[in-house]
């Protein structure tokens, strides 16, 4: 590696760019680059600096926002569905559908499925391989 080179890793490193990035820029095998910064310990500009941050709803966690896209409320995929299932009132199910089953004439509702035809698997399968009281 040149003393060019170098500098240049430091420089890009220092603007946050990763690794993989560094490497192809330069030419420079990515374990080179890798095993430089850690020894000299470069390290990226940290990113959090003048971002929004916030609280998980669920957990109490700080957030860090993205300064693109959607406003996040939950820390990850765990805290979302505790705090959705401790509230199922508050799901706003649009897809729901009544239906009257083909085999037994019951009155039932589906979610998300508008062509159902059987309240239950018993009712299908007695309706498809037949067995059942309707027969």
């Amino acid at each position: 590696m040149t003393d060019k080179q170098i500098v240049q890793i430091m420089e890009m490193r220092e603007r946050g760019e990763p690794y993989s990035a560094i490497a192809e820029s330069l030419k420079i095998s990515l374990n080179t680059v890798k095993s430089y910064c850690l020894r000299h310990d470069i390290k990226p500009v940290d990113k959090t600096a003048g971002r929004e941050v916030t609280i998980c709803e669920n957990c109490g966690t700080e957030i860090i926002q993205n300064q693109k896209g959607k406003h996040k409320r939950f820390c990850c995929d765990k805290c979302r569905n505790a705090w959705w299932n401790a509230r199922p009132g508050l799901v706003n199910r649009k897809a729901v559908y009544e239906h009257i089953c083909k085999y037994c004439g019951v009155n039932f509702t589906a979610y998300g499925n508008a062509r159902r035809k059987y309240c239950s698997n018993a009712c299908y399968i007695a309706a498809r391989f037949g067995g059942g009281a309707n027969d």
